[in-house]
């Protein structure tokens, strides 16, 4: 097993596409959910309309540990400017 971080990343779909750019560039792997629901700090978010300007989006990224350093500090200005919520926790890689 291989000690990794789990990268969860929640914001404004539209916002989306500029995260998986950043995932892209430091090289990590992702998996999308589209038009997340829920409620936090900014209130309920909800997909009962026929746009993406007001739903959320989840991606779920693995990185090595040098990887979510880099990504931290890139993904932070996003989610100062647009909102949404990035969360890292520990994890172990099973190799096949």
């Amino acid at each position: 097993m291989e000690p990794v971080k789990r990268i969860e990343i929640i914001t404004n779909s539209l916002e989306i596409p500029l995260v998986l750019e950043i995932l892209d560039k430091i090289g990590s792997g992702y998996t999308i959910i589209k038009e997340v629901t829920g409620k936090g700090d900014r209130g309920r978010v909800i997909d009962d309309l026929e746009t993406q300007a007001f739903t959320n989006g989840y991606v779920l990224s693995i990185c090595t540990l040098e990887q979510h350093y880099d990504l931290v500090a890139k993904i932070k200005p996003v989610l100062k400017k647009y909102g949404g919520v990035c969360i890292v926790s520990d994890a172990e890689w099973i190799a096949h």
